[in-house]
């Protein structure tokens, strides 16, 4: 089983050597397309400095929709980060920083009901005016003896009692029946405390002052009554959702950059952040990132300049959701979309975002306008000359899809690229090319086999364990991956704190792999295929074509399964079919991918949590459990950072332990530039100076970039 592995690996490189020394004539022909289509440095050396002017990308694959809203694949990704700007982003320190946010503050509104029943320590039952004045006399006069109550007390601003109401709601028949019930709802006074900051455990801590069951003795149920005859003990559930006992609502007030244009010209301002939003949140649009703003209780414009976001309960992640990319609500609000579908002669009643042609033209407020999209050809974008914070010194940027890593490689030697996302095996050979200036970054983000649960044989634990098992992966990384990569184990970046290096990956155990399928009652036939209930083990493992590190590891696992008598077929598919067609759709048994992330945020709600499994989110795998989704809940809440670790911990223990994936590696992102792209800078006598381009703190070759230019020869010293 090892050699066979290691011989398919072995296999594979030399196959990919061959490939490097022939070059097909398609390929050529390719390459002279590209010598008319865009200068060389020879051209431009005879008198055409446009050429640079303009930043040349590349890439395997093509957009499908470039609207953030709504787009997953991280080729649409690049160019939405150049088109559209979000409130926030990453700093060099993986720091959030202010963008279309000039700053931002954060607060909490806590509330609790009055418990008529519970005995206030020396003072018995109160009503809802007497606790709000022990509140606020003890928020005066402060207690020593107790620092935690006096700090909690500290932190209270205001103290307001809000009035009774009595209203009615629908919800299901208790105990799974048909139909719908009409709950009345008669809630007592509310006490509203605003905090200065966050505070978790405000209730706690105001425990000495109310007593210990104050808040932990509330009976719901006696508020709430059914219109039909349901048992009181049916309605606890329902009770204790729409009256909780306490209630934490996070605020955050952004303060947004005043005089944002978006590339039309329309003033950027609070109203185009709460469409973004309800835009996302709104199910007719499908948007993948819906969990990401479900804690979100509703959204305030204040001013054109200030929206006020407060969250249904604790969200210690909650800032980093607004790196999303903000939409223009002109376009794409309904009364825009109705006039869409009525030029178009759709039914403006089921036209949705998806249906907009503002997909293949967007409008943003990002650093480049959109100009042109010709399908697995090229996307151009022009510079933004009103961009808020200064136009960026390449006129054009030119994003092409090569979906070949070889004519890539020769399209850089001809000039006719800027950037080239090394393979592996190339690193050493390009490293010290004298042409180009490297960047070395370990990659944020891991690659995988996820596996769909939903379909039998994989929804089996012991069979997919198996598969992982029967993978040897250090091979992976020391024949696919040149060694330019580490072993992972779950889904945190393993760069921060949130990833568990005590867990362990499968081992490498064919023979146990066996053991276990036969566990599993999978038994070799007379052909050596394994088989239960006569019914062969077959499955099929896909992955996106022109991606050769993913061709390998398919390789590599169809040959590690068969060997165990698994009936695997591979199919390779283009990258738009495969996003759109299999991945969204969930049409798949197995599939070889990757995850990127854009910040180390621990939050996992997108991926992993099982409210994500419908076509066209993120969990791909079917991931479906109790205590995952506790965890995930709990480490969004969850503003101690220790706290949070040890949940995040837990949670890669549980996913680990499950194999809703074959967690294979973090590959090193090596790229090489131009080596006349540098740093533009001022340095403090007000002289222009450049420096070597300087590894990002993700592998993001965006960062920085709008202080990126070309000069005309490469300078005696870029540092």
């Amino acid at each position: 089983m090892g050699n066979g592995t290691q011989r398919g690996a072995r296999q594979l490189t030399m196959t990919t050597k061959r490939v490097l020394i022939l070059v097909p004539i398609a390929l050529l022909l390719l390459l002279v397309q590209s010598y008319f289509w865009v200068p060389t440095y020879r051209q431009q050396a005879k008198g055409n400095p446009g050429r640079l002017e303009d930043f040349i990308f590349a890439s395997i694959g093509d957009a499908t929709v470039l609207n953030p809203a709504i787009s997953t694949s991280k080729s649409s990704n690049d160019i939405e980060f150049k088109v559209f700007d979000p409130l926030l982003d990453i700093d060099n320190d993986l720091q959030l920083r202010p963008r279309l946010a000039s700053g931002w503050d954060i607060c909490e509104e806590a509330y609790f009901y009055v418990n008529p029943s519970a005995e206030i320590p020396g003072r018995g039952a109160l009503t809802a005016v007497e606790v709000a004045a022990l509140l606020e006399r003890a928020r005066k006069q402060g207690t020593a003896a107790q620092p935690e109550l006096a700090e909690t007390l500290g932190n209270i601003r205001s103290v307001r009692v809000l009035p009774p109401r009595t209203y009615t709601v629908s919800r299901a028949v208790p105990g799974g029946g048909a139909g719908t019930v009409e709950v009345t709802v008669s809630a007592p006074e509310r006490i509203r405390l605003d905090l200065a900051r966050v505070d978790p455990e405000v209730f706690d801590r105001l425990e000495p002052l109310l007593g210990r069951d104050y808040f932990r003795g509330f009976r719901a149920e006696a508020f709430v009554g059914a219109g039909s005859p349901v048992e009181p003990v049916d309605l606890s559930d329902a009770a204790r959702e729409l009256l909780p006992a306490t209630e934490h609502n996070p605020v955050i007030t952004f303060r947004l950059r005043p005089g944002v244009t978006f590339h039309d010209g329309h003033v950027f301002d609070a109203g185009d952040v709460k469409f973004t939003y309800e835009a996302i949140m709104d199910p007719r649009n499908l948007s993948p990132r819906t969990g990401n703003f479900e804690p979100v209780k509703g959204i305030e414009i204040l001013d054109p300049l200030t929206v006020r976001v407060t969250y249904k309960t604790l969200n210690a992640v909650a800032l980093y959701q607004w790196t999303m990319r903000i939409l223009p609500q002109h376009l794409l609000d309904r009364e825009a979309l109705r006039r869409e579908a009525a030029a178009a002669g759709r039914d403006p009643e089921t036209f949705t975002i998806r249906d907009s042609a503002f997909n293949r033209n967007p409008v943003g407020c990002g650093p480049y306008r959109f100009r042109e999209w010709k399908s697995d050809r090229h996307i151009i974008l022009d510079r933004f000359e009103n961009y808020w914070d200064g136009p960026p010194n390449f006129r054009r940027f030119i994003y092409r899809i090569i979906p070949d890593y070889l004519a890539w490689e020769m399209e850089l030697y001809a000039g006719t690229v800027d950037y080239y996302e090394v393979p592996p095996w190339q690193v050493e050979r390009l490293r010290g090319d004298p042409r180009f200036q490297e960047i070395a970054v370990p990659r944020l983000g891991y690659s995988y086999i996820a596996y769909n649960m939903r379909r039998p044989p994989l929804d089996d634990r012991r069979v997919r364990l198996a598969l992982g098992k029967a993978i040897d992966v250090d091979r992976i990384i020391r024949y696919v991956l040149d060694g330019q990569g580490r072993r992972t184990t779950g889904p945190f970046a393993i760069q921060s704190d949130f990833y568990n290096h005590a867990v362990a990956p499968p081992e490498y155990d064919p023979e146990g792999a066996k053991r276990l399928l036969a566990d599993a009652g999978w038994k070799p036939n007379r052909q050596g295929w394994l088989e239960k209930d006569g019914r062969r083990l077959q499955f099929t493992l896909i992955t996106n074509n022109g991606n050769d590190k993913r061709k390998a590891v398919l390789a590599i696992a169809q040959n590690a399964w068969r060997q165990l008598g698994i009936d695997v077929r591979t199919d390779l598919l283009e990258w738009s079919v495969f996003i759109q067609e299999r991945m969204h759709k969930l049409d798949f048994d197995a599939v070889v991918l990757g995850w990127a992330m854009t910040t180390p945020d621990p939050d996992q709600y997108e991926i992993w949590h099982s409210r994500q499994t419908d076509p066209e989110e993120m969990n791909y795998s079917g991931f479906s459990n109790r205590e995952a989704d506790r965890l995930i809940e709990k480490i969004r809440q969850e503003y101690d950072r220790e706290a949070q670790i040890r949940y995040c911990h837990r949670l890669h223990e549980l996913i680990a332990h499950e194999q809703p994936f074959t967690f294979l590696y973090v590959d090193t992102w090596n790229i090489v530039l131009d080596k006349r792209i540098v740093l533009e800078e001022t340095d403090a006598n007000g002289r222009t100076v450049y420096r070597k381009i300087p590894p990002p703190p993700i592998d993001d070759i965006y960062f920085l970039f709008n202080r990126w230019t070309r000069l005309q020869r490469p300078p005696e010293r870029s540092d």
